[in-house]
């Protein structure tokens, strides 16, 4: 069979399915659907991978990093459940393919990467496909992005060893974060982090998962 984007969106679609007994979701919103349909997986995976692009996998972009499993994408997308006018971060750039879905669902999508080579090639990628709300910084994921806080979804696409702080205070209240916890090559888990309007939180885990891991810089302490 060839693969192309309707051959991943159905992957997606029975994974989906397979997996509510987890996450409650059945389904994912047709919004995120769509974004996953028009943003093409194959211009943010290496040369060598291009065969692979529609595969429901991830795949590695360099630096010891991966782009996530399209399943995963448009999981991650449908839990922080955005608007048109929201303003949200993802922690974890890579290749720039969450940023560019999410950029289908939003106002502004502002993206972290710790790898400079990865996020200069990300920021160009971007910008020659044509994704102008979408801003790249090279900077550490656990610091966020002060500057253009409060957010009304923050996505991390990297495990942390628990949930920072400096990131849930990035928060708007009535915002979510996703985020995996965990250690490197051992049990990760999904949670779902939701900020009150009083600014207390509520975490919920949703599934098991394998990410590449969330790098302190030399400053920050571990919790």
């Amino acid at each position: 069979m060839h693969k192309n984007q309707e051959y991943m969106l159905n992957t997606i679609r029975q994974e989906a399915k397979f997996t509510a007994s987890y996450t409650g979701r059945e389904a994912f919103d047709e919004r995120v659907m769509q974004a996953m349909q028009r943003v093409n997986r194959k211009a943010f995976v290496s040369a060598d991978n291009k065969d692979l692009a529609f595969e429901n996998s991830p795949l590695p972009i360099g630096h010891g990093q991966t782009i996530s499993q399209p399943y995963m994408v448009a999981l991650m997308t449908d839990l922080v459940d955005v608007k048109p006018e929201s303003v949200v971060m993802e922690i974890g750039t890579g290749s720039g393919y969450q940023a560019a879905v999410l950029s289908q669902l939003v106002r502004q999508v502002y993206t972290v990467e710790k790898i400079p080579e990865l996020a200069e090639s990300a920021r160009q990628r971007l910008k020659i496909l044509g994704y102008e709300n979408i801003e790249v910084r090279c900077g550490s994921g656990y610091h966020g992005w002060k500057e253009k806080a409060p957010f009304d979804a923050i996505i991390v696409t990297a495990a942390a060893t628990h949930i920072p702080q400096s990131l849930v205070d990035q928060l708007k209240p009535g915002a979510r974060m996703v985020i995996p916890i965990g250690l490197p090559q051992m049990y990760q888990e999904l949670m779902l982090v939701a900020k009150g309007k009083g600014g207390t939180t509520h975490t919920d885990a949703v599934m098991s998962v394998s990410f590449v891991p969330l790098v302190m810089g030399d400053n920050e302490e571990k919790q």
